[in-house]
């Protein structure tokens, strides 16, 4: 086990670390939930067909012809994420608050005629809102019988020697730096774990206690610049330029301790994760609602796929211990690289019923195939990304989300409700396969002409089967029910009549 000078030649050529983007990362920066103004969240999104909410800019720029006024709004939001989870029959349980900035923006009237045919308004809109809140926290614990993330890093070194395993395969590089994984007797590129005495003893010992805390935070939101009008009070047309950003910062933290007295003297190890994505992208929206009489409304929207170029900072270190005294840790280098990701296109529609100025009734459906994402270098890395994009087309699949919303007026005071299905993402045969997310909602709102305030909550929940890993000894999979809620006060002032 003395490898001191081994290690030192090889932490002295590591230049970067390369861990590859996935499908989850694909799916993450593209599944969207459009929060938004808290009319537009009681209602569940459902506004493809309705408009006259400054929330459909992101969604369907048809939406801004319908406004007879300017408006000003503001939507401050709080979010409560908890998380349950269960591994081998022990069960954990994390919350966390969050107060954010869900949607802003303005609408304001260009052109405004007076008779009831031809280009009657032309407005101008921007806002920014919240597509998809990132932020959640995960603490798995439980005991392991059948393997460790060290078998995991065996596997990944397996074919490597060992000059070759900072550049190839850095995590377990780290694996082997600190003893948790070294090569099995009479080989140079095959290795086992502290688990079986690195081949020595096998098989090996397992029935040891495993935790892993997950904390992510960010969003990805989207800053709509908008031009919309209204033909004769039949056609309402729109167009989107979308500036989107993305922050994400995610790290987890992997944990192995065991009671049980080793022939390699091991007991614990820790190992930790980070990194940390901000990036830009665009896209163009395009939308028209078509009205043939006047209880009915008819939505149509198309958006482009959104082309982001992504920063990424990246670093993570292990430590471990031994029962004779022995102290390890290791860290690889931080590192900081590029790269590009473009998002599928998504088609939407809906139909919306208005009785009078006494209640609205929407339903909306959204078509998106997340396989047709696609990484893509920038340049930076020439890293080739095309077996990262086919694994992306054997594994996400096409999804329908549906969407309805309702609204009752009594004078002043506006009662809403909401619910949402957002579909399967991962195709039959992947761990995923079921996960699905649902949404209800319920709101109320108060308005006088200029001014109005509407309150709102939401909560969408789903199911995941978390992989912290796979390897040829087992798997380790923690069974998660995630709910998230969301509160949200919108304050609006509507002037220019």
């Amino acid at each position: 086990m003395k490898r001191l000078s081994l290690i030192i030649i090889i932490v002295l050529s590591i230049g970067s670390i390369s861990f590859a983007q996935n499908a989850d990362d694909a799916l993450r920066y593209s599944r969207l939930f459009y929060t938004g103004t808290a009319r537009f969240m009681s209602m569940g999104g459902a506004f493809t067909a309705l408009g006259g909410d400054i929330s459909s800019l992101s969604q369907n720029p048809a939406g801004l012809g319908v406004f007879r006024s300017s408006e000003i709004t503001f939507t401050p939001q709080l979010e409560y994420f908890k998380s349950t989870s269960l591994f081998n029959n022990t069960s954990s349980n994390d919350y966390l608050y969050n107060f954010n900035l869900g949607q802003g923006g303005i609408v304001a009237n260009l052109i405004k005629n007076e008779s009831e045919s031809g280009l009657i308004t032309l407005n101008f809109g921007y806002s920014f809102s919240r597509t998809s809140n990132l932020t959640q926290t995960i603490v798995i614990n439980g005991k392991s019988s059948s393997s460790s993330l060290a078998d995991y890093w065996a596997d990944e070194a397996n074919g490597n020697y060992k000059d070759q395993l900072a550049a190839n395969v850095p995590d377990a590089y780290l694996a082997w730096s600190t003893y948790v994984i070294d090569s099995l007797p009479g080989s140079d590129n095959s290795y086992g774990t502290a688990y079986s005495n690195y081949g020595d003893n096998p098989p090996s010992v397992y029935g040891q206690n495993i935790k892993r805390v997950v904390t992510n935070t960010g969003y990805t939101g989207e800053h709509a610049i908008s031009i919309g009008g209204n033909y004769s009070n039949t056609l309402f047309f729109g167009a989107t330029l979308g500036i989107t950003t993305l922050s994400y910062e995610s790290k987890y933290e992997h944990s192995e301790s065991t009671d049980v007295s080793l022939p390699s003297k091991f007991t614990d190890f820790n190992y930790t994760l980070y990194y940390k994505d901000n990036g830009t992208g665009f896209n163009l929206k395009l939308g028209a609602i078509y009205k043939p009489i006047e209880i009915l409304r008819i939505g149509f929207a198309f958006h482009s796929p959104t082309i982001y170029h992504i920063n990424e900072y990246l670093y993570d270190n292990i430590s471990t211990h031994f029962s004779d005294g022995g102290l390890y840790t290791q860290s690889n280098n931080a590192t900081r690289f590029s790269y590009g990701l473009t998002t599928p296109f998504r088609v939407l529609t809906g139909i919306a019923l208005q009785v009078k100025k006494i209640a609205l009734l929407s339903v909306d459906y959204e078509f998106v195939d997340y396989s047709a994402a696609k990484f893509f270098d920038i340049g930076e890395n020439n890293f080739d990304y095309t077996n990262t994009n086919q694994a992306i087309k054997n594994s996400l699949g096409m999804s329908n989300n549906i969407r309805l919303g309702a609204e009752v007026r009594l004078n002043s005071i506006y009662l809403r409700g909401g619910y949402g299905y957002y579909g399967k993402a991962w195709k039959s045969g992947q761990d995923n396969e079921n996960q699905s997310y649902n949404s209800i909602s319920c709101g109320i709102g108060f308005r006088e002409k200029n001014v109005f305030a509407d309150f709102g909550f939401s909560t969408i929940a789903n199911k995941d089967n978390y992989i912290m890993y796979s390897s040829s000894a087992g798997s380790a999979i923690s069974n998660l029910n995630m709910t998230r809620n969301l509160f949200s006060v919108t304050l609006g002032y509507k002037f220019g009549y």
